[in-house]
């Protein structure tokens, strides 16, 4: 959108449009500055700038261009240009022009799609609510609810103040995609909106430039790609690469022109081939050859590592037939007239993409070893191919399954955003789920049952679980890729069949966030452990304020309801739950809550001795081992309330911790393991052995016997190859445990010595070593 930053401005006659505004809406003022998008220049206060010209020759052919529609629609629409021209009068573009040409622009290129009045008039409009005075409840009144939800769905969140630019470009972000979601028209406009912005991009400041640039080629271009819209996604492409690297662009443009003219005689040699193949087979069908945009070039030697001549397909061939059998007898012919290329053959209308796009892709060897790309496909697939989502107005009278399909997807998609804000924390996170989804080189894979899912490339196990169900996901454990059991992090391949395994008390795994590709599994993991943490949290939080309000002498069932009830206003009305989980992050001390509960302001720190906080090491999230000491039950340990992260549990005498301990005894809280701990926990030994055959298998083998299990193995060879130094992460239940362990070590007659490791230990200064006694 452009943005205007124009003064209040006195009132100016309406055009003399078919259909003129009120008065009221001569009385429009100017909007402030906007951070965002296109700006214009500020005209001083006291000018004023005449009507836009009704003959002028863009508006005559916007309201010629609009034939499709009924008279009173028409009328309707010009209405709604002489009410945005009014609105916008005192405004320019950077350019100079008029402003009111740039949503005059954006209503045209709506119009070649046919789309109906209400869209039209809501690209007339779409700037009246960010960069005047105009209200959403005038527009309402005037033109209806439908004009002024598309238009306040396409309008940026002004009245708000946010911290950075990107926050409030992933907020504006938001708000546009779940308007589009409720009408998909929001985006056909925004999208041409965008375009006519990028078009006339060149009176802007080189930085403004290039941010804009960036941010189409990462969003908008992606989204035009995913509604199918491939004129528009190209252009957009082009014209962001043209911003962001002009030298580049334009050493490209000459070098493709001149191709053009050297490959000429090759080029017709290949089409005439081509068209008497067909004509020989007796198909019909329009043959006809394709550019490839420059950008598109420019990736391939980018991410090829390519210089121009090495790029010998910049041009392709279009095979346009009349039905789905004549498409597979297209492709028999020309593989018959040239060979073909192995393994470059892709069947895109059995399989269709997640765009909708269908069409058959073949590679052959044409004359002089010269590859050529060929794209088979009926008319109905070349509309589809062309205008995507926005083929559905365009051609209704020749739509047929193809097109519903397509309005099907789309349908899915946009449910899937909805789903993705509602798990997503905020704004940011939500415009970086989007954004790994609007990159989708796919991947298509099979269910059990022969359903065929779309997913991105590199997607993993654990992508294709959560796309099949979110409970799938959260309880899956592994899974079976075309019946062999792979690891859940596998990346999946074209044709797959995959099935995954699930355990009834499994939960999703923070280390899957590292390799999994799209946004749905990334929000539902996040989301799941951001509801796990904060149940945990709460129940630690609980317990550490309990503590606290016995070492005051009170029991927490006498707290009165009124002093709960007080706490809670003063917290902006959070439940007791998001207190207790906000004590267990460390988000507030439970000293001060307790003594706030009890009206204790007066107790001094050193006047509370709370009791020890009893461990179990089944709290999950919220009580955390540190790895530096790697405490065990029967270690005297500490713990501390690390902000936002809950207890981290500390040996009393681990180095890491010394100096924190001096300097802030305050952080620090009394904990003790409770009688039966409940899990396994790490732990280090280091295991000095005489470099012999074997002695590994003996040394796990006394590990196995003793009750424990190897987590982890790491060797390293002594001086002289003599000894080796092994350093094992086993799991333990407590000391007594360990020291069994390692007393069954010690019966090996190849082991030299044993110890327990802390991080930081030095295995070669920690003690002398002696090859004749056992520590």
């Amino acid at each position: 959108m452009e943005t205007p930053t124009a003064p209040p401005r006195p009132s100016a006659p309406a055009p003399a449009a078919p259909a003129t505004p009120p008065a009221a809406a001569a009385d429009i003022p100017g909007a402030a500055s906007r951070p965002l998008g296109a700006p214009v220049s500020t005209p001083p206060a006291e000018k004023t700038y005449p009507p836009f010209p009704l003959d002028d020759p863009a508006y005559l052919v916007f309201i010629d261009s609009l034939d499709y529609l009924k008279p009173e629609d028409v009328a309707k629409v010009k209405e709604a240009f002489a009410y945005a021209e009014v609105a916008h009068r005192s405004q320019r573009r950077v350019s100079g022009e008029s402003y009111i040409t740039h949503p005059l622009a954006v209503a045209g290129a709506v119009a070649e799609w046919r789309l109906d009045a209400t869209a039209i008039m809501a690209a007339l409009l779409h700037d009246v609510l960010e960069d005047t005075g105009a209200s959403k409840a005038e527009l309402t009144e005037r033109f209806g609810k439908p004009v002024a939800d598309l238009v306040d769905g396409l309008s940026k969140l002004d009245k708000i103040e946010f911290s950075s630019y990107q926050e409030a470009q992933a907020e504006n972000f938001r708000k546009m995609l779940l308007a589009m979601a409720r009408d998909i028209r929001v985006i056909l406009i925004k999208l041409t909106d965008r375009l006519h912005n990028m078009q006339t991009l060149g009176s802007m400041r080189p930085d403004k430039r290039r941010r804009i640039a960036n941010e189409t080629l990462e969003i908008y271009a992606p989204i035009a790609n995913r509604l199918g819209l491939n004129k528009v996604y190209r252009e957009l492409q082009d014209l962001s690469f043209m911003n962001l690297h002009p030298m580049r662009f334009g050493v490209l443009k000459k070098a493709v022109k001149a191709a053009r003219g050297n490959r000429r005689e090759l080029l017709t040699r290949i089409l005439d081939g081509i068209q008497g193949k067909m004509k020989d087979h007796r198909i019909d069908a329009q043959v006809f050859g394709r550019e490839k945009s420059l950008y598109s070039i420019y990736k391939k030697m980018v991410e090829k590592r390519l210089t121009f001549s090495q790029v010998l397909d910049i041009y392709g061939f279009r095979v346009v037939v009349s039905d789905v059998p004549t498409c597979y007898l297209a492709l028999g012919a020309l593989h018959s007239l040239y060979k073909p290329l192995p393994g470059k053959f892709k069947d895109y209308i059995a399989i269709p993409k997640a765009n909708g796009y269908q069409s058959l892709h073949t590679t052959l060897i044409g004359p002089y070893g010269t590859p050529i790309e060929v794209q088979i496909r009926t008319e109905e697939m070349h509309h589809l191919a062309q205008e995507g989502v926005a083929s559905h107005w365009l051609y209704k009278e020749e739509a047929d399954g193809s097109s519903a399909e397509l309005q099907n997807q789309t349908h899915k998609w946009l449910q899937s955003l909805l789903e993705l804000q509602n798990t997503a924390g905020d704004s940011a996170e939500f415009y970086e789920h989007v954004k790994i989804d609007l990159f989708p080189d796919e991947v298509y894979v099979f269910t059990p049952k022969g359903k065929i899912l779309t997913l991105p490339k590199g997607a993993t196990a654990v992508d294709f679980a959560y796309a099949v169900h979110t409970d799938i996901g959260n309880r899956c454990v592994a899974a079976k890729i075309n019946y062999e059991l792979a690891p859940l992090r596998t990346e999946l391949q074209n044709g797959d069949q995959v099935e995954i395994v699930t355990a009834a008390h499994a939960n999703p795994n923070p280390s899957w966030l590292s390799y999994v590709k799209t946004g749905r599994a990334r929000s539902k993991i996040r989301h799941f452990l951001k509801t796990q943490q904060n149940e945990e949290s709460a129940a630690l939080g609980e317990r550490l304020l309990n503590q606290e309000l016995k070492s005051l002498g009170v029991e927490p069932s006498d707290v009165p309801a009124a002093a709960w009830d007080e706490l809670m206003r003063e917290s902006g009305n959070k439940p007791i739950q998001e207190i207790y989980a906000d004590i267990g992050l460390g988000k507030r001390l439970a000293s001060v809550v307790a003594r706030r509960l009890m009206s204790r302001e007066d107790v001094g720190d050193d006047d509370i001795r709370p009791g020890p906080i009893v461990i179990h090491g089944t709290e999950g999230m919220a009580v955390t081992f540190a790895t530096c000491c790697r405490p065990i039950p029967g270690d005297p340990i500490v713990g501390s309330i690390r902000k936002g992260q809950g207890l981290e549990i500390h040996t009393h005498d681990c180095p890491m911790i010394r100096k924190s301990r001096r300097l802030e005894p305050q952080k620090w809280i009394d904990v003790e393991w409770a009688a039966q701990p409940g899990k396994l926990f790490d732990v280090r030994i280091r295991v000095e052995a005489q470099h012999q055959r074997g002695v590994l298998a003996k040394i796990a083998t006394e590990i196995a016997e003793a009750g424990s299990n190897i987590e982890n193995v790491s060797m390293e060879e002594g001086s002289g190859g003599l000894y080796t130094s092994i350093q094992f992460t086993i799991q333990v239940a407590h000391r007594v445990h360990l020291a069994a362990v390692m007393r069954g070590l010690r019966h090996i007659p190849e082991v030299i010595r044993i110890n327990r490791e802390h991080e930081g230990d030095d295995p070669h200064t920690s003690a002398p070593f002696s090859p004749y006694a056992k520590h």
